[in-house]
């Protein structure tokens, strides 16, 4: 079965920190770019982060800029949210996603491109 799983999710004080782990399964995220999706409470989905398949292009969303660092392992077949200085407005459902290597950089938040989806895994800060 070809999935996506995130995991490390959790409630955490503000100023706290968490580290979200996608994992595929069934498929190799070599050629693949990976971006980090939330969805708050009322709100619609947006994209937070982005790394392409080669390692060379990452992006942030202004909003977690300087707090979120997105990494890859291709040998775990990972990739990794690391997100730090927490605050509440953080909270939201995060998702994964993979699109494949030849989607443009400039489409890198557009959801139809992307092949693979996780179930997603709630983020709550809160104190």
């Amino acid at each position: 079965q070809l999935q996506l799983v995130e995991s490390g999710g959790g409630l955490v004080q503000p100023g706290g920190s968490l580290r979200l782990s996608c994992t595929a399964s069934g498929f190799t995220l070599d050629y693949y770019g990976i971006g980090w999706f939330r969805r708050a409470p009322g709100q619609e989905r947006e994209g937070v982060s982005y790394i392409s398949h080669s390692h060379d292009s990452t992006y942030y969303a202004d909003s977690v800029k300087d707090r979120f660092t997105i990494t890859r392992d291709n040998a775990k077949n990972t990739v990794y949210l690391q997100m730090n200085s927490l605050k509440p407005e953080d909270t939201a459902v995060y998702y994964c996603a993979a699109a494949p290597y030849y989607v443009d950089y400039g489409d890198r938040f557009i959801e139809v491109k992307y092949d693979y989806w996780g179930q997603g895994t709630q983020v709550t800060v809160s104190s």
